[in-house]
């Protein structure tokens, strides 16, 4: 097995921090996907044209959700429960949101002006954050290491891109200061890339 992603990716990190976690010999190449040959690579691995994906024999799995639900049943680990899954589906929203928003920003867009595309996305943080901050304090969450992760991951991206404020949203703040703690965040830190 072989990961392939971008050390900036909040996407790629949840998988690096999820070996990480499970001390799981994932063999990684962060790709520059706006260079000629690591865009090649990509596009020959994964039609999405998305990273993270991981490559496994002539297996390819263009995903990061699927990645970890493959290396849950490779290693034979916990999986998660349908309300944690929803909860997974709730952080992938809100990334998903703000990754748009910061192409539509790189692309020279104002994403406050009032425009149904940018109206329904900066809709969908703000709802989905204030969501995530009630959810993230229960053990059921707090149990599914996954689901830290991924939301870990959700947030110091939104901080290392200064993406938003989160001062409104003490239960996140404080997770995140928590969860600062989980093995791999040192090793996969994007401002070392």
């Amino acid at each position: 097995m072989h990961l392939y992603g971008s050390d900036t990716s909040p996407y790629a990190r949840r998988i690096r921090m999820f070996a990480h976690y499970h001390k799981l010999d994932l063999p990684y190449t962060c790709l520059d996907i706006f260079a000629q040959d690591d865009r090649q690579t990509m596009v020959e691995h994964n039609p999405t044209r998305k990273i993270p994906f991981l490559t496994d024999g002539e297996l390819n799995i263009a995903d990061s959700g699927l990645i970890m639900r493959y290396l849950t049943e490779q290693k034979q680990l916990s999986e998660m429960t349908w309300w944690q899954a929803n909860q997974l589906v709730q952080i992938d929203a809100c990334n998903d949101s703000f990754v748009e928003l910061l192409i539509c920003k790189r692309s020279e867009f104002d994403t406050s002006e009032d425009k149904l595309f940018f109206n329904l996305q900066n809709e969908r943080v703000t709802a989905l954050l204030g969501y995530l901050n009630e959810q993230c304090v229960k053990d059921v969450f707090l149990e599914s290491s996954y689901l830290k992760i991924s939301l870990y991951c959700l947030l110091d991206w939104i901080l290392f891109r200064d993406l938003y404020d989160l001062q409104n949203f003490d239960e996140l703040l404080a997770f995140h200061q928590t969860q600062s703690n989980l093995p791999g965040v040192t090793q996969t830190d994007p401002r070392h890339s």
